[in-house]
């Protein structure tokens, strides 16, 4: 009796060879059984006990200065405008030339009991400070911003590969089928590199970020025409499903269309979520206030803040709030200095708000750009009114909530804050640190695809021990 086998190629072939039986009840927990049927968007579930369910990731585009954020260097005072000549590799594009040492124009003060040194123009977030962990050891491994935007959001520096959420939401699923799993809450201004920094690569398409628009309506074409009812958007997307059901039987490698078919079906049901979520108006005045909304210099990123707290709040797994413009080489005190006025009273706002709801404890924060700042600058016209270059040997970032130990300082950079000389780990070594205390073991955390296993690290890294509470 002769018997026909699909077709197949050698690379299937030689990959089901490695398969055991518990693989083979994970493919079908993760395919729902059915027969080339994407392995998501329910998500596998945590390799150990999470400390955290949810991430907002506030990430400051262009490179803010530690040297004039969290990592005071009272040794440039003493150098300021002397001349400096950096030794071994250039560490900028722009570093090149004469160059003087350049002081933080900003006073510095201990706040909370913890006593952590940040710059005095933090008036609010010097209140929630015992709520800071507080790392100085990072270290990027670019210098340019689209590069160094993506190596922080995706793992890779050229591009093409899944985004710390997409792979988040990957491991996990969605904590909400009415809402997207990754949301993104970009600035008027995408970043450099624009939406590659929310892609989901080679991962399943219906895990890329979702960007709420910063102006105008967050979605587009929300609500369906007025013709349109309910029952008839269900009679589509019914017969849609019939048609790509019909197509996957005769083609199960294409998953193009079933992904496309899932963004309708979330769509479909994000109209009836969606609306009410967005609308902040709905909030008490007094938590509008909290997060500085109506207000001119923090409306905008206030909004972005509240609006992260109640997509956390209902279930969405990762959010990406972005402020724009950091990259000062020029005028340290308007450039950071109306940044920081921005963001300060939104961040302790959010940070204030989830602790009094009792979220923080299960939601991860994360503050930092894609690099440090130098600590001299080039000395010619234009260039003597303190401002700094790009530095990925030295930067500093925080953490709040979700399993990090509250208070502390992690790691230092030298004297100048020129580069990480403690507690010295690479990008890497923070995401596999991101998915440890959400649950994830970079390790465990692979999908197939171009001929082998890939992950976030791209070729593995080590979880930065002293991040996490013991």
């Amino acid at each position: 009796m002769s018997i026909e086998l699909p077709f197949t190629n050698r690379r299937n072939v030689l990959y089901g060879l490695g398969a055991t039986m518990g693989t083979v009840a994970l493919n079908s927990l993760l395919h729902g059984g059915q027969r080339g049927e994407q392995k998501r968007p329910g998500g596998a579930g945590p390799h150990h006990v999470a400390r955290a369910k949810n991430c907002i990731f506030l990430y400051m585009e262009g490179g803010p200065s530690h040297i004039d954020t969290f990592d005071p260097k009272p040794t440039l005072a003493e150098l300021d405008g002397q001349f400096f000549q950096r030794k071994g590799r250039l560490l900028s594009a722009m570093a090149s030339g004469k160059r003087r040492y350049v002081k933080s124009p900003f006073g510095f003060r201990q706040a909370g009991q913890a006593g952590h040194w940040i710059c005095d123009r933090f008036e609010h977030l010097a209140g929630v400070a015992d709520e800071l962990c507080i790392y100085r050891g990072g270290q990027a491994e670019s210098i340019n911003h689209p590069t160094a935007n993506l190596h922080m959001n995706t793992g890779n520096r050229f591009g093409g590969d899944p985004a710390v959420g997409s792979w988040i939401t990957h491991g996990l699923g969605a904590g909400n089928q009415n809402l997207p799993a990754f949301v993104v809450l970009p600035d008027v201004y995408y970043p450099q590199a624009g939406p590659a920094n929310w892609s989901n690569g080679f991962l399943p398409a219906e895990l890329q970020g979702t960007p709420l628009r910063a102006k105008g309506s967050p979605i587009l074409d929300l609500h369906p025409p007025q013709h349109m009812t309910r029952r008839m958007e269900r009679r589509n997307l019914d017969l849609l499903s019939d048609l790509e059901k019909s197509h996957r039987e005769r083609h199960p490698d294409h998953e193009v269309l079933e992904a496309r078919l899932h963004n309708y079906e979330l769509a479909f049901r994000m109209q009836t979520e969606v609306p009410g979520l967005i609308d902040l108006g709905g909030e008490p005045e007094q938590v509008r206030r909290l997060y500085g909304i109506g207000e001119k210099h923090t409306d905008a990123f206030g909004r972005r803040c509240l609006l992260a707290r109640r997509l956390v709040e209902k279930g969405v797994r990762f959010v990406q709030a972005y402020s724009v413009g950091w990259d000062s080489h020029d005028d340290l005190v308007n450039n950071h200095g109306n940044l920081i006025r921005s963001v300060d009273k939104p961040i302790a706002g959010l940070i204030r708000d989830l602790r009094d709801r009792d979220l923080l404890r299960e939601t991860l924060i994360i503050w930092c750009g894609e690099f440090g700042r130098s600590p001299d600058n080039q000395a010619h016209r234009g260039r003597q009114n303190g401002g700094r270059d790009h530095n990925a040997k030295g930067m500093s970032m925080w953490f709040a909530g979700g399993g990090v130990p509250a208070g502390k300082v992690i790691g230092a950079t030298d004297e100048i804050g020129l580069e990480a000389v403690e507690v010295v780990h690479p990008i890497r070594d923070i995401h596999c640190s991101i998915l440890h205390l959400l649950g994830l073991d970079d390790n465990k955390l692979t999908y197939f695809h171009g001929g082998r296993f890939k992950q976030l690290s791209q070729t593995g890294g080590a979880v930065i021990k002293e991040l996490v509470a013991s």
